[in-house]
């Protein structure tokens, strides 16, 4: 074998044995399932009383609060909506409510999720859970 290609060879072996570990990393990310909030299969259901200081931020619209991996946010409109704070695309955590623009925004990897949870950009492919909510006075429940 002539030096030129056994360096070249060697070369290329060698980058493949550092690239090896790098690209099996990179494909965890590639998982877009919905990881279940508080990492059980149980289903989700709780009240939050809104007079609590601890969900004062639910009183005005754009303000949003996390509780048990799920992000409850109340919309411009006064909505209340319910998503998974863990992103589909790499399962960063907590994901952010950005009420000027009304989306779920994963300051991880700059993908963006719709008030129901829809992907709007990736590199997400998957939406996020999204859970129902019920106002009944001062008493928000969010449940599966």
């Amino acid at each position: 074998m002539e030096r030129n290609k056994f360096f070249s060879t060697l070369g290329i072996s060698a980058g493949m044995l550092f690239l090896a570990p790098m690209m099996s990393s990179c494909s965890k990310s590639l998982d877009n399932s919905t990881p279940t909030p508080g990492g059980n299969t149980s289903a989700v259901d709780f009240t939050l009383d809104l007079t609590s200081s601890a969900y004062a931020m639910l009183n005005s619209n754009g303000g949003s609060v996390v509780k048990d991996n799920i992000i409850i946010a109340r919309t411009s409109s006064g909505a209340y909506v319910a998503v998974t704070s863990i992103c589909s695309h790499a399962q960063y955590n907590p994901i952010s409510f950005e009420s000027a623009a009304s989306r779920f925004h994963c300051p991880n990897h700059g993908s963006n999720f719709s008030t129901d949870g829809s992907v709007i950009n990736g590199p997400a492919l998957k939406a996020l859970t999204k859970y129902n909510t019920q106002l009944t006075g001062t008493s928000l429940r969010i449940y599966s």
